[in-house]
């Protein structure tokens, strides 16, 4: 799941989004615990927007979302039995197929969620694969909710590079504290990391930057001149001062 943060506060454009890779929130369980019951954990902030595969389709805790005056973006199932209230237009040369707003037909999800939502169709002409999203949110254009969902694989990278680059494919230790030590030490290397490509702005990736700072912990040189590219050019430009042992 990911959570999107609006820019500024009040703003009713989704164009003034920000897609951070930085988490707002981690939560460790063991595999027992289904993904929908993290729901239940998370405080929803205002006007955040709520990322979701199909994994946390839940009327009851959607609803509790959209009651915090939180947004949601979803992946909706097959079998969804709805009403159409109203169709909007679309560009259809852009992938997209229906922008509708509709209300629930079934007991349960008409109990579990009585509001109307949004319903999108997306054609993933690349990979031959349509796409169905639900919403809670009606001023953002089609086509940034289906931007704002493709951001979701945002969170599989940060894992993808957690397991690659921070040595978290073998545990030291397999007590339940031992891991949960290892996993929160990658996560708090990550966030440093990005919240320094952040503020220091460097064109560095963060893959470089770790590598970097992995040669350089004894290194007494300041981080934003450690990453800073005129450096690292002038380090090729200088003059060496070491004589020739021979003459030529």
């Amino acid at each position: 799941m990911g959570q999107i943060q609006k820019a500024q506060s009040g703003c009713q454009a989704p164009h003034h989004l920000i897609f951070d890779e930085i988490p707002c929130f981690i939560h460790i369980s063991d595999g027992k615990l289904h993904d929908v019951n993290v729901l239940d954990i998370l405080e929803f902030e205002v006007d955040a927007f709520y990322v979701m595969d199909r994994g946390y389709l839940d009327w009851e805790r959607l609803y509790r979302i959209h009651q915090a005056g939180s947004y949601f973006v979803i992946r909706a199932k097959k079998n969804l039995s709805f009403e159409r209230i109203y169709s909007h237009e679309v560009d259809k040369s852009k992938g997209l197929r229906c922008d509708q707003i509709i209300r629930f037909k079934g007991y349960y999800a008409t109990q579990g969620y009585p509001e109307k939502l949004r319903r999108v169709k997306y054609y993933d002409a690349e990979n031959d694969i349509t796409y169905v999203y639900l919403t809670n949110h009606f001023d953002a254009k089609a086509s940034e909710l289906v931007a704002i969902y493709l951001n979701r694989w945002k969170v599989e990278i940060f894992f993808k590079w957690i397991k690659q680059h921070l040595r978290i494919k073998r545990f030291w230790g397999e007590s339940p504290n031992a891991v949960k030590t290892q996993i929160w030490i990658a996560v708090c290397t990550f966030v440093l990391v990005a919240i320094m490509k952040q503020n220091l702005k460097t064109l560095h990736s963060m893959n470089e930057m770790l590598q970097i700072l992995s040669v350089s912990v004894f290194d007494k040189t300041p981080v934003n001149q450690l990453f800073s590219n005129t450096r690292l050019q002038n380090n090729e430009s200088e003059i060496c001062n070491q004589l020739n042992l021979f003459d030529l």
